[in-house]
């Protein structure tokens, strides 16, 4: 895992906010109903790279915003992430039974108190940012951030994209058919990231369309090493089972490309990123950062 000494010092202690933000706002088990916390709260606390959390912060960062002001954004973007993956882990789904070295929720409860579990976490998302008592930002600004939201996570981004993957394991996709689904089911929530750390400061049509010429080709890197990562890394690294797509069936770009051009594609794709950044007159570092990382990690 490649990181500048900046990121390296700002990407740990971002996770800790996270963390602890998130104990304040699952309920624990001493609400019920219990179980259902539980589960929320073994999904959706103290695990991952919070990646899409630290973009929030990272955009804001470049805009001058506390970082107390962006705790929720981040929050909700990674609570849609944490709904996404116990949904993706389901024997209806992916059917994976080990998630960020874990059993996966359905696995470690059952099946029908993981969809209650993934269904609580996300509108548990939209709560966060609506709350009347959360004053940090205008009522414009988070229905903004709302509307954002809502559609990363729905039919025209992840719930989309799930439904384009699930039908393509029966087709022959090409290289553009793979990357409009992965713009929908994984790029659209690191977009929507991006622009909800930069909603906290502006709503500059400019600024903010920099902003997303940059997330969107990152959320398609973010992909192509994850497909990389999947045929080539391991279980124990990686979290989750290793060639889990190749015993599917499953067409990723590791399979159309091979691992040397898609590993190029991905260096294509955080070039175009960072150049996006070029016109904003902002400290833009961990923003670079964190595309230099998205195709140099290893999980």
């Amino acid at each position: 895992m490649n990181q500048s000494a900046a990121l390296h010092d700002h990407w740990p202690k971002w996770r800790q906010r996270i963390d602890q933000c998130l104990e304040r706002l699952i309920p624990d088990t001493t609400v019920s109903p219990a179980l259902l916390h539980e589960a929320m709260r073994y999904s959706g606390i103290g695990a991952g790279k919070r990646y899409r959390a630290a973009l929030v912060y990272a955009a804001g960062h470049a805009l001058c915003v506390a970082e107390d002001i962006l705790d929720r954004p981040a929050c909700a973007v990674e609570l849609i992430h944490a709904f996404s993956l116990v949904h993706d882990d389901l024997p209806a789904m992916d059917d994976d039974d080990l998630r960020r070295g874990k059993p996966s929720c359905h696995k470690a409860f059952d099946e029908a108190t993981a969809i209650l579990a993934g269904d609580a976490l996300q509108t548990l998302a939209f709560a966060v940012l609506s709350e009347s008592d959360w004053h940090a930002l205008s009522p414009a600004v988070r229905l903004n951030m709302l509307n954002v939201l809502a559609n990363a996570s729905g039919s025209v981004g992840l719930a989309g994209g799930q439904v384009l993957d699930l039908n393509m394991t029966s087709q022959d996709p090409t290289l553009e058919t793979l990357a409009a689904m992965h713009r929908c089911k994984t790029g659209a929530l690191i977009e929507a990231a991006v622009l909800m750390g930069g909603l906290c400061a502006t709503d500059d049509s400019a600024t903010l369309a920099c902003l997303k010429s940059y997330a969107q080709p990152l959320g398609l890197a973010f992909q192509v090493i994850d497909d990389v990562l999947d045929g080539t890394g391991d279980t124990d690294t990686l979290g989750k089972p290793a060639g889990a797509d190749q015993e599917r069936g499953q067409p990723t770009f590791l399979s159309i490309l091979g691992e040397a051009p898609a590993r190029q594609y991905a260096e294509e794709l955080k070039d175009q990123a960072i150049d996006a950044l070029g016109d904003l007159e902002m400290d833009t570092a961990l923003l670079v950062d964190l595309a230099q990382f998205t195709v140099s990690r290893s999980h």
